[in-house]
């Protein structure tokens, strides 16, 4: 009897020492969560982590700005069966009840509990066990919530304590996430117009997208021709899409046609379309793209490669609404709005009599310049985590992130192909820091070029962009070293200021042999 005793104290000692090395990885795990930015990495984090945690089959985690009303700001729902899953799947009476009351909500069978078995969701769902943990106090920031358990039966004491301690401390972390949030929509020229246009698909917030979406939002609802301009790579084409789906024609096709991707003798059949026979290719009729955006919008990209015979098609098009598709001698009536865009100087190609006055009048109706990425700099960071984002969901990736230094590194290069040449880079970065098996992607999987590289020798040969970081990056190291790594030294010889010299020399990953740069 003794020696049972013994066998089951011994027992009780090993357990209490599995509890204690579990609660104290937690407390570790949840100190790590803390250190994340971004809201959707947080949300990922701590709910996988609690699901283990309480043994869990289903959770979902959610946040709300206050400032932002009744709607979740953030949520994320995750399951033992399917990694993703909807929140429909979950009680929003139970939710709604934590978010009430500042209290856990737990329950062996919420279909059997009196103060939920009369809701139709919960009988719907024939939900059992539940527990439901608020985020922060007065006011409640969110929710944690798990449903069902991987071994049968209700959530214990145990686990009710562990999330009221684990909700408690995220809600400093979330509290600190949604206020960084909410200053940064305070500073956000965007917003204003956001809320009252989609322009969901355009990213950034900088003054310079703001004056564009001002005057997105005066054209997209009438009927007036728009040019776009500016440097290629902007985004001009989404732009055209962005108006086209604020217009009343957004139900209606968006059609685009390159003017500058199809040999000269093909531009007039696809843009008017061609009865059979009409030219050696057109073996049978071919609707053209005034056609196939009857109803919506027909977007010109590089509207001034049209030649002249085109040229004067669409000016009949724009002043009579009709067109003669080729080898038709009768006309068609069109109903359409058209968009125009050019990274050309149209004005100077009239002067060079390359393009028709007249039809330059017709297309300069509202026109819209749009910026390049220079002069919207603060919207690379938020434009790299997208294009990260869309890259690894295209690709088939789980998430990767960007490390700070690849950030910095991006914010401070030089980009002639604008947010076109963005994009690539990050997709790029991501192949490479992939075929690494990283999952974060580090300033050398964005610009893999060699430390040794010196401005005119054969392996700097490449890009102009790719030859300016270069020259920046050998430069700044030289000057670095020659005083002796005193920032304010170089800062004064570079013309900069000391925190752009810090900057870059976190850019290009530059460290001082034995030591902190100085001043």
């Amino acid at each position: 009897m003794v020696r049972r005793m013994d066998h089951l104290e011994a027992l009780d000692v090993d357990i209490s020492a599995m509890d204690l090395k579990r609660e104290r990885d937690l407390y570790w795990e949840l100190l790590s969560i803390g250190l994340d930015d971004e809201p959707r990495v947080f949300l990922e984090r701590t709910l996988s982590l609690f699901i283990d945690v309480a043994g869990a089959r289903r959770g979902y985690i959610e946040l709300r700005d206050i400032f932002d009303g009744e709607q979740p700001t953030f949520s994320l729902a995750r399951g033992l069966e399917a990694e993703s899953m909807s929140p429909d799947t979950f009680s929003r009476t139970i939710i709604n009840e934590a978010f009430a009351t500042g209290e856990t909500v737990v329950t062996a069978s919420a279909q059997l509990d009196p103060r939920f078995q009369d809701h139709r969701s919960v009988r719907a769902k024939r939900l059992e066990a539940v527990l439901c943990a608020p985020i922060g106090r007065s006011p409640v920031l969110g929710v944690i919530y798990l449903q069902d358990r991987a071994v049968p039966g209700p959530f214990s004491p145990e686990d009710r304590r562990r999330a009221e301690i684990f909700a408690r401390h995220a809600g400093g972390f979330a509290e600190r996430l949604l206020s960084k949030r909410h200053l940064a929509t305070s500073l956000d020229p965007t917003q204003p117009l956001r809320r009252t246009a989609d322009l969901s698909k355009l990213i950034g917030s900088s003054e310079a997208l703001a004056q564009v979406f001002q005057q997105i939002s005066s054209v997209a609802p009438l009927q007036v021709g728009v040019l776009l301009t500016g440097a290629g790579g902007t985004g001009k084409t989404q732009l055209a899409r962005t108006i086209h789906d604020n217009s009343p024609r957004a139900g209606k096709p968006f059609v685009e046609l390159n003017c500058a991707a199809l040999p000269v003798e093909l531009i007039e059949s696809e843009l008017f379309g061609a009865s059979a026979g009409a030219h050696s290719t057109a073996r049978r009729p071919v609707p053209g793209k005034i056609q196939a955006a009857e109803g919506g919008t027909l977007f010109l990209d590089e509207v001034t490669e049209l030649p002249p015979r085109a040229q004067a098609v669409l000016l009949q098009l724009l002043q009579s609404g009709t067109y003669y598709p080729l080898g038709q001698s009768s006309p068609r009536r069109a109903n359409i709005r058209l968009i125009a865009a050019t990274n050309a100087d149209l004005a100077l190609a009239v002067a060079q009599r390359k393009f028709r006055e007249d039809l330059f009048f017709r297309l300069n109706v509202f026109p819209i310049r749009v910026p390049t990425l220079a002069e919207r700099r603060g919207d690379i960071a938020a434009l790299a985590h997208h294009f990260c984002k869309t890259s690894c969901e295209g690709n088939g990736l789980s998430a990767m992130q960007l490390s700070a230094g690849a950030i910095l590194a991006l914010q401070h290069a030089e980009w002639p192909g604008n947010v076109r040449e963005l994009a690539h880079t990050v997709e790029a970065g991501i192949v490479r820091a992939n075929g690494e098996g990283l999952q974060q992607i580090e300033r050398r999987h964005l610009f893999p070029v060699s430390e040794t590289s010196e401005p005119g020798s054969d392996s700097a040969v490449g890009t102009f962009h790719g030859a300016t970081r270069r020259f920046q990056e050998h430069l700044l190291r030289r000057t670095l070293e020659r005083e002796g790594w005193n920032v304010t030294a170089v800062a004064r010889v570079l013309d900069l200021t000391r925190a752009h010299v810090y900057n870059l020399i976190a850019t290009f990953g530059l460290t001082r042999p034995g030591g902190d740069s100085s001043d």
